[in-house]
């Protein structure tokens, strides 16, 4: 059996809008393995009551669009997933799915394709590369595509750096949070977030962390997402006065992200309790970046 272990993603840091995505030491593991006929999967771990048990399962799907690309025709298969990315929370478990859906099936049909066509398969299914781009190498990922395909800059992410994601206890889907966004925006908000994505790509390359609270400013999306999210102000000033560094809107989220290099317990605290004073319960981790994205493990 085929064991590949895939990082959760939290991606646009702020400005970067599906562009700029981080992996985190949180993982799911696809395990997938040919069997004599039909499919076989089994689910444990985060949302296992709700996720697809038959030929809708994204991870099916995914390891489908490479069985299709190499021409490899299995002739049954039997999927084993054990999640630990919060489904529909903004840490990227669907890019975790897609990817680790396309390495397991790569490898089970002789790694006949390399990153950069793993990662074009995955970018294809997800829309938008900012999730699935670190997912797969890992650490901070620069990313733009287009017709012709995805372009990407991998950046390590600074040593000291840590994060504080709280979790609340609802799902919000992608699709919803899109639908929240304008389809026009000013000539001045796009300028403004141009300029604080590229300061947050340097400040991140050189670890210059006392630059995140003003680069990872937005007026592409979170204030429009912010009534999706109860609380979401409060939490993000909360965060800030405890002594994040930045703190943001995890992907379409309603994850709520903090970039710090102390007082992490302090702000898991803090952001947990301002979330409560709103009447939404959230689970609080402190998460280091991962350096590493997804990787096959040992064959079991």
């Amino acid at each position: 059996m085929i064991r590949v272990q895939v990082p959760a993603t939290t991606a646009n840091l702020g400005p970067g809008f599906d562009c700029l995505g981080m992996a985190l030491k949180l993982y799911n593991t696809v395990e997938m393995q040919q069997i004599a006929t039909g499919l076989n999967i089994e689910l444990h771990g985060d949302g296992a009551n709700d996720i697809d048990r038959d030929e809708n399962n994204i991870v099916y799907k995914a390891a489908y669009k490479v069985f299709n690309q190499v021409g490899y025709r299995p002739s049954g298969l039997k999927i084993r997933l054990n999640n630990q990315i919060p489904v529909c929370r903004g840490l990227g478990s669907s890019a975790a799915a897609i990817v680790g859906g396309i390495i397991a099936a790569n490898i089970l049909s002789g790694s006949k394709l390399g990153t950069k066509e793993l990662l074009e398969l995955a970018n294809e299914m997800e829309g938008h590369p900012d999730n699935v781009a670190p997912a797969l190498i890992g650490g901070i990922v620069v990313s733009a595509s287009d017709e012709d395909g995805v372009r990407f800059i991998k950046i390590q992410p600074p040593t000291e750096l840590k994060t504080v994601v709280a979790v609340p206890d609802f799902q919000l889907s992608t699709k919803l949070a899109r639908e929240a966004l304008p389809t026009q925006v000013t000539l001045q908000d796009a300028v403004f977030n141009v300029g604080r994505a590229s300061l947050l790509v340097a400040a991140l390359c050189q670890g210059d962390l006392s630059k995140l609270t003003y680069a990872m400013e937005d007026k592409l999306h979170q204030s429009y997402r912010a009534n999706l999210v109860p609380g979401m102000k409060k939490v993000l000033a909360a965060a800030r006065l405890a002594g994040a560094k930045g703190v943001v809107l995890s992907g379409a989220g309603p994850t709520l992200i903090a970039f710090a290099d102390d007082n992490f317990e302090l702000i898991a605290k803090v952001m947990r309790d301002t979330f409560r004073e709103s009447g939404v319960m959230a689970k609080v981790m402190v998460l280091e970046p991962s350096p590493v994205g997804a990787r096959a493990l040992e064959r079991v």
